[in-house]
């Protein structure tokens, strides 16, 4: 299943999107935690910019 989600992502509109990883420290436990999204190439800077 997993295989033909990327399959899809290469192939015509899916290049149109990014997967963004953003690291971020938790303020309750103070560890380091990551958000995963898959993001359109438009609105990649306002998903880094947004808390």
């Amino acid at each position: 299943m997993a295989k033909k989600v990327v399959a899809s992502l290469k192939t015509g509109s899916g290049k149109t999107f990014t997967k963004c990883i953003k690291m971020f420290k938790s303020e309750k436990s103070g560890s380091y935690q990551f958000k995963e999204e898959i993001v359109h190439n438009d609105h990649i800077k306002d998903f880094f910019t947004k808390k």
